[in-house]
């Protein structure tokens, strides 16, 4: 493709963003302008998109530069100066911007369009959650939030010599000598627990800041103030509780029946935690690529033959330098796919180091980057704005369309059908752990004055309810007590998980849809991703030719969908 950005009607091509004076003129522009016409207000809201994405994508190359190398202060310092200096003197003029948009009578004749219809409900909701007191204590929010990051990236083992990242010494949970996966288990688990106090202390200290802005705002916890923000329009937390129960009862015992296989093959009554991973048969950890370069190489390949213009994508990324995959000394942990609303094209960084899971992590993104690439053209940068529901179904389902086309990657039969299986039984085991996390959000913000020892508490007591009983921790109760700490989303994303589950479970229908018509379901897919979010979340869905649904039936359903699909393999 060829591609650059759209040419800037209101903003100076030649901008750059350094202290807050550099933008403000055209805040007060927009703030002061009169608007006598309709055509007047449609180029003020196009105005408006265009400073959105210019300053939206100035924050995100802070923030990929940032997490790229913790180590240079110089990057650090250049995000922490955007949330710290620049975004909070954005804020009275976005919240003055958005009464001026709702209020003029202009809106009334575009209302009814379905776009224009779910962008003025969000931004509706931006104004009902305004408070100018927020405003300082949503910088420091970001400000501490990023400290999870520079701890994660630190967090290093020396094993045998070799100094490995996080990413890197989780590989050798799979090594079949357990002498050296229980020493991996134990140099990870005590790496982790040195960062303990300061993981709890700074994650108090959010917690207490969140709960002072839900207050400010008129709601009695952060997680009611949460979902209104997340706008959340389309379900409550009582459909939330009715997902956890769901998956306790219909996803858990397969995954208890799971354990049981890999307990009963390995010759013991109960696992250790360092046995989770290890292939009970003593075959070796699959390794389906040995560079950041063959793993691009073979998503291009796999892309090109779901749909060209997947490939295509991820070739442009290259193309513009925008992909970082593998992992490296001072590189912030996990993956991400940031989009980049005035060139239109994304970002993916990763950790990779050849494992199964970094092949699902690289095409998982990929599918963010396709929804980037197919939303791009939309009119206004508040259409491409998704609610995490929709945007974690681009990815997720990808995972599963891709898997037809892993003989890329695996040479060998064999190896092939346990990267499937292991992909079928990642996706069960990860649904309790998302519900797990979320189950856990709602009681942190439900008691937000608790203490240190009751969250690890009430942690343990979730994490039985979503326990097999098949995992042996004695001896090691104090690891597991802090495993919450894992969880990025907890400390940057708060509320920001059960979607994974959401999409998840749309990802299987598609997956299912794709089993009797691929050529239609991927037409479907393709459509619904264009849309951005022009539309509620069910219509675009629907769009998708899948439910939005997480009832206890639906769970079910998908169960033993996914069940059949693995016994499948199995046998």
């Amino acid at each position: 493709m060829n591609i650059s950005a759209p040419e800037r009607k209101f903003i100076a091509k030649d901008l750059s963003i350094q202290t807050w004076e550099d933008i403000e003129s055209y805040f007060i522009d927009l703030k002061q302008r009169e608007i006598v016409t309709k055509e007047d207000y449609i180029l003020w809201l196009q105005n408006r998109s265009e400073l959105d994405a210019v300053l939206e994508e100035n924050a995100a190359w802070r923030y990929i530069k940032m997490t790229i190398d913790t180590r240079d202060q110089t990057l650090t310092d250049a995000y922490t100066y955007f949330v710290t200096e620049i975004q909070p003197k954005l804020a009275p003029f976005e919240d003055e911007l958005n009464q001026k948009m709702l209020h003029s009578p202009f809106m009334e004749t575009l209302k009814d369009e379905k776009d224009y219809f779910i962008y003025f409900r969000s931004v509706q909701k931006e104004l009902d959650l305004f408070r100018t007191e927020n405003i300082a204590i949503e910088a420091e929010i970001s400000e501490e939030s990023q400290q999870y990051g520079a701890i994660s990236a630190a967090q290093m083992i020396e094993f045998d010599g070799e100094k490995m990242t996080m990413q890197k010494a989780s590989t050798l949970l799979k090594d079949l000598d357990e002498n050296i996966r229980k020493k991996a288990f134990l140099l990870i688990s005590e790496r982790r627990a040195q960062d303990n106090q300061a993981l709890d202390e700074l994650f108090s200290s959010l917690i207490a800041k969140r709960h002072q802005i839900a207050l400010n705002a008129g709601f009695k916890n952060f997680r009611d103030y949460k979902f209104h923000a997340l706008g959340r329009f389309d379900y409550t937390k009582e459909d939330c509780f009715d997902f956890h129960n769901s998956i306790k009862k219909h996803i858990v015992p397969l995954v208890k029946q799971i354990q049981q296989k890999q307990a009963d093959l390995l010759g013991v009554e109960k696992l250790k935690p360092w046995n989770l991973e290890v292939d009970p048969l003593g075959r070796k950890a699959l390794k389906p690529f040995g560079s950041g370069q063959e793993l691009l190489e073979g998503t291009v390949k796999m892309f090109e033959n779901i749909d060209p213009y997947f490939a295509d994508c991820i070739k442009t990324m290259d193309e513009m330098g925008h992909l970082d995959l593998e992992s490296k000394e001072g590189k912030s942990p996990g993956g991400y796919n940031y989009p980049l609303y005035e060139i239109g094209v994304p970002f993916i960084f990763m950790n990779a180091v050849g494992a199964l899971r970094d092949l699902v992590t690289m095409v998982h993104e990929g599918g963010h980057s396709i929804h980037s690439f197919l939303s791009r053209d939309l009119a206004l940068t508040g259409f491409k704005n998704l609610p995490s529901e929709v945007a974690e179904l681009a990815s997720m389902s990808m995972e599963l369309l891709s898997m037809d086309q892993w003989e890329i990657f695996f040479d060998d039969a064999e190896d092939l059908k346990r990267a499937k299986i292991e992909q079928l039984e990642t996706i069960l085991k990860i649904l309790p752990w998302v519900a797990t996390i979320d189950e856990f959000q709602h009681w942190i913000y439900e008691s937000p004055t608790h203490s240190v020892e009751e969250r690890q508490n009430q942690w343990e007591k979730i994490s039985k309810d979503y326990g097999t009983g098949l995992v042996d921790w004695t001896g090691y109760e104090e690891f597991k007590s802090r495993s919450w700490q894992r969880q990025l989303h907890l400390f940057e994303v708060p509320f920001y998980y059960i979607e994974y589950g959401i999409a998840q479970l749309g990802a299987l229908a598609i997956w299912k849809n794709s089993k009797t018509d691929l050529p239609k379901t991927i037409q479907q897919y393709k459509n619904a991703l264009k849309l951005g979010y022009t539309e509620q979340i069910p219509e675009i869905y629907q769009t998708a030719g899948i439910e939005f649904n997480f009832s206890e039936r639906y769970i079910q359903d998908l169960a033993q969908f996914l069940k059949t699909e693995l016994d499948n393999l199995l046998n």
